[in-house]
């Protein structure tokens, strides 16, 4: 699969006082280039430090072969999904937490390479994550 970069940033979910705002306004800079409202929307995370409590990037993405740069995410990667409810307001956010929880019990083991959330036009929310 192929992805086509629109913005992207470096963060740490917890070292970085301005991780939220960071993130914001990485989704309010893309969202200005998103003019298809049937564009599925990745939300892609790689070049990670260490696990979940280091350092990564995070690009928001789009499926344009024609955009640079890009990022070549390979169909052969496993991945467990996980549904994101999208009633809940912090349903992204509960997920994440979600998917620690696992990993810091064992029943996860993550592969680190690249991990996503896939935001569908119809509003549907689904986070991948890499396993070894």
């Amino acid at each position: 699969m192929r992805l086509s970069i629109i913005n992207t940033v470096r963060t740490n979910n917890f070292n970085d006082e301005q991780l939220m705002e960071k993130i914001a306004e990485l989704w309010k800079e893309a969202s200005k280039s998103l003019t298809n409202q049937n564009t599925i929307i990745y939300g892609v995370y790689y070049h990670y430090e260490s696990d979940y409590k280091g350092d990564y990037t995070l690009s928001i993405a789009v499926e344009d072969n024609e955009r640079e740069p890009s990022l070549e995410i390979l169909n052969t990667a496993k991945y467990e999904i996980f549904n994101v409810d999208k009633t809940e307001e912090q349903g992204v956010i509960n997920t994440w937490k979600q998917i620690w929880k696992r990993e810091d019990s064992g029943t996860l083991k993550r592969a680190y390479t690249y991990d996503f959330e896939k935001y569908y036009p119809n509003g549907e929310i689904e986070i991948y994550i890499g396993i070894k």
